[in-house]
């Protein structure tokens, strides 16, 4: 009976991530978060302030899956995995505002009563 030690991958923990590097992603998502309220607090320009957020919130959910999900130390078949989902939901958002500029516009009909 031969055992294959080197071959078997069962009693793997995977990627070990060092403490520091959990200690700088934290402190970025906390600093993000500051920034995130600043924007809020400040009339930056219309529509600007939101533009920022969701920046900001778009960095630190990257943040998230990279380190705290360990995506980072995956294959390209997990990265496909990931990719997929958030491409469909730009096609599907793509596809609502694609389709509003050709809608026609018309005015509400005002409601009679019946006496």
């Amino acid at each position: 009976m031969s055992h294959h030690a080197h071959d078997d991958h069962h009693g793997e923990l995977g990627h070990i991530v060092p403490r520091a590097v959990y200690l700088k992603v934290f402190l970025s998502l906390l600093a993000l978060t500051v920034v995130t309220v600043g924007v809020a607090h400040i009339d930056v320009s219309p529509g600007w302030n939101v533009t920022i957020a969701l920046a900001v919130a778009t960095v630190k959910a990257v943040l998230v899956l990279l380190f705290f999900m360990h995506l980072k130390y995956e294959s390209k078949v997990i990265w496909a995995y990931v990719a997929f989902p958030i491409v469909l939901v730009f096609v599907l958002i793509g596809g609502v505002y694609s389709d509003n500029p050709l809608r026609v516009h018309t005015e509400p009909v005002a409601v009679h009563k019946q006496q």
